[in-house]
């Protein structure tokens, strides 16, 4: 029997991984080495830093995050330390995806223009990015990507441009990658340095009026050089913030649209990554002579309707349809609204706790469209924001 330590914004913790043993639900500030003193397994998610000393003189033995990305792990750390971990690789791909299609189209729906025409740079072609290409051509756009280690690798699903191509073609930049050190800190692991990719010299590449998404993580772009170049930039959309959870609200003010991390926080993202994580300590358990446990079976869930609007022109109708699902104006004024405070400490509480009660949100692919939707959309409903149609 395992004794399971797991984050309050792991959904259904109980249910997934009470087949192994007792699970005990804390708040991500609470996961300190005294709440570990009794747990063999300790489940995160993104918010939480894990090095080798929080779990020093603890029983745990098994790190694992239900996310995707695992900057927060210190890997090499913990693995010199004998302790097992594990992550969700591709768990929110589509939940990002989904809030990078509803902002584009919130953006331009506001300004009374289309996207249709435009070119969107990808900078990285992995879970995220692969995902956000198709969906971009169907809603018109053409599309350039840059992913140095796929291109090494040997992909050839997309022709790979060099980044300076990419910033040069760009109407619309949107950031995917992992963040990673410059060498020799992750010499070795197959991945390009990404910490202030997107410096001055980037920047300076960008078109004028050249919109800037990141849905990244916050350190890939140099948030002094962000600052001095935003006069050039016609659009400036950050989930991902420098200095999280406390960036600096001369830099949210600057934005257009901004939001405390939670691009990837649909529902069935969350829930998949729970999935994924019950999967790997399961195996992990069983590798250490414990009894099988049964596996994790999420509960199905039931679609969301949306309802087509009856008039408005193309770009109009799609903002209407993916603000239904994910409403990224309302989730920018919510965190404007609490990042209006004088310490970095308040922010910082603040950030949390918007994580923390985000609104339940569904992903794309579980709406259907009710309503008539006109025949020359159809493939845009469909292929670009992932809907079905009724």
């Amino acid at each position: 029997m395992l004794r399971v330590v797991a984050d309050t914004l792991i959904p259904d913790a109980e249910a997934a991984f009470g087949a192994l043993g007792p699970v005990r639900v804390l708040p991500a500030a609470h996961l300190t080495r005294d709440a570990l003193a009794g747990a063999d397994v300790l489940l995160v998610r993104s918010v939480t830093r894990i090095t080798p000393d929080l779990v020093a003189g603890t029983p745990v033995r098994f790190v694992g995050t239900a996310t995707a990305g695992t900057d927060h792990l210190d890997l090499a750390g913990l693995a010199r330390a004998g302790v097992a971990t594990a992550h969700a690789p591709g768990s929110n791909a589509d939940s990002v995806v989904d809030a990078v299609v509803a902002t584009l189209l919130a953006l331009a729906s506001d300004r009374g223009e289309t996207l249709a025409g435009r070119t969107l740079g990808v900078v990285g072609a992995g879970a995220v990015g692969g995902r956000l290409v198709p969906r971009a051509r169907a809603l018109g756009m053409r599309v350039a990507v840059c992913d140095p280690p796929r291109a090494a690798a040997g992909h050839l699903d997309h022709d790979y441009l060099p980044l300076d191509d990419v910033l040069a073609a760009s109407d619309i930049l949107s950031l995917h990658v992992p963040l990673a050190e410059p060498a020799p800190a992750q010499a070795g692991d197959g991945l390009c340095p990404t910490r202030d990719l997107i410096g001055a010299d980037a920047l300076a590449r960008l078109p004028d009026g050249a919109w800037l998404v990141n849905a990244a993580r916050g350190e890939v772009v140099d948030g002094a050089a962000l600052m001095a170049a935003r006069p050039r930039l016609g659009a400036l959309v950050l989930d991902c913030l420098p200095g999280e959870p406390a960036p600096d609200p001369a830099l949210v003010a600057a934005t257009d649209l901004a939001s405390p991390h939670v691009a990837g926080h649909a529902v069935e993202a969350k829930a998949r990554g729970t999935a994924m994580l019950a999967a790997a300590v399961r195996a992990w358990a069983e590798g250490q002579g414990e009894a099988p446990a049964a596996p994790y079976v999420p509960r199905p869930a039931t679609p969301q309707i949306v309802t087509a609007p009856a008039a408005g022109d193309a770009t109009a109708i799609l903002d209407a349809l993916a603000r239904q699902a994910c409403d990224v104006r309302a989730e920018d004024a919510r965190f404007r609204a609490a990042m209006d405070r004088a310490s970095p400490a308040e922010r910082a509480a603040a950030f949390a706790d918007l994580r923390r009660s985000y609104p339940r949100r569904r992903e794309m692919a579980s709406c259907v469209v009710a309503g008539d939707v006109p025949a020359e959309m159809r493939d845009a409903v469909t292929g670009g924001l992932g809907m079905r149609l009724g």
